[in-house]
């Protein structure tokens, strides 16, 4: 079984989701949404630092008001103990700031941490809407020096993201690469995170993935079961899955005395053993 980590929303009410529902040994990353802005990702991960997970937030280039709001990002992260961060350009459609891209707070992370933070960045196995293959491709190569590990874009084939692991390690890419998976998605919470996060991001996304969005909206539940097993029969090129869970964290079905380890939510997540609630 792979490792896994998993992406919540920094949504109301998640703090207590994911005391109540989430082992503390369990690697949480919290999104930064750009209705949402850096200051609510920050403060649920810091708030999940303290409480003992081991916490990645993402950062959005392009919703950075400037350098003096990332050293004081660097300096909150540092004294919550969080050492990771993910860096991603962001959706806003102009920037808060000076960072138009994710390549340019990777270097000024690098510059003021003496590289001591890790920095996720991001790949795209099925290409992005506004950057054509080659430029994605370079872009990505030239972060490498300065980061750490890659996560894929969510995908739902394993082909193409075996495909897309093997070309990166071609051109030499020699980062570790996390899988971008959706966690089983039953349709109820769906509707509830698309109230949460803004009925146009969620299902405007949903709605270019086809056959995903058809099984979701018409009632039934989406299992990356099979996406997983694919990914696993050919494990050389991938470190690991970054679960996208749409804040789903119900437990493992079996009374409230089972134990609920990180496998055992991991397995909950994927096939889809998580109840509605």
């Amino acid at each position: 079984m792979f490792p896994t980590r998993i992406e919540i929303v920094p949504s109301e009410g998640i703090i207590g989701q994911v005391t109540d529902k989430v082992p503390l040994s369990t690697t949480l990353t919290v999104t930064c949404l750009p209705h949402h802005g850096i200051e609510r990702t920050m403060r649920t991960a810091i708030q999940l630092s303290v409480l003992g997970y081991r916490v990645i937030p993402h950062l959005a280039a392009r919703s950075l008001p400037g350098r003096s709001e990332l050293t004081a990002i660097l300096r909150e992260c540092d004294v919550a103990g969080i050492r990771e961060v993910f860096v991603i350009g962001g959706d806003r459609k102009q920037p808060a700031g000076p960072y138009d891209s994710a390549l340019a707070v990777l270097e000024d992370i690098a510059q003021y941490t003496g590289g001591v933070m890790r920095t996720g960045v991001a790949g795209y196995p099925e290409g992005h809407p506004s950057i054509g293959p080659v430029d994605l491709l370079d872009a990505l190569l030239a972060k490498q020096h300065l980061a750490s590990s890659v996560v894929t874009q969510m995908c739902f084939s394993a082909p193409a993201v075996l495909d897309y692991a093997a070309l990166l390690r071609r051109e030499g890419m020699q980062l570790p690469i996390w899988a971008g998976v959706a966690g089983s998605v039953p349709r109820t919470k769906l509707v509830s995170l698309a109230a949460q996060i803004g009925v146009g991001s969620s299902l405007k996304f949903l709605s270019r993935k086809g056959p995903l969005a058809r099984k979701l909206l018409s009632g039934d539940r989406y299992s990356p079961q099979s996406l997983v097993s694919g990914l696993e029969s050919h494990p050389e090129n991938i470190a690991g899955i970054h679960l996208y869970s749409f804040n789903n964290l119900a437990p493992v079905p079996g009374g409230p005395d089972q134990a609920l380890t990180p496998a055992a939510l991991q397995t909950a997540l994927i096939r889809g053993a998580a109840r509605d609630n």
